[in-house]
């Protein structure tokens, strides 16, 4: 999933779409221990497209670095 998708999604799409990845991923690397996998590569595509989903929601409890850089009206 590309980001520019991710960020059309709410919050709570988002843990949504996190925890499906998760599950998926799991399932997949139970069934890499069982068998040989078609296609070995979604391992890391899941888990670069779960670490995309946490930066968009690890962004949103940063206060904007414009706020930061304002210095105070006197």
């Amino acid at each position: 999933m590309r980001i520019y998708q991710l960020r059309e999604l709410a919050k709570e799409e988002l843990l949504q779409k996190k925890f499906e990845l998760q599950e998926e991923l799991f399932n997949l690397r139970l069934t890499a221990l069982v068998k040989k996998l078609d296609n070995p590569s979604k391992l890391k595509n899941l888990r670069r497209d779960i670490a995309r989903i946490n930066t968009l929601l690890g962004r949103e409890n940063i206060p904007s670095r414009q706020s930061q850089t304002q210095a105070p009206s006197k």
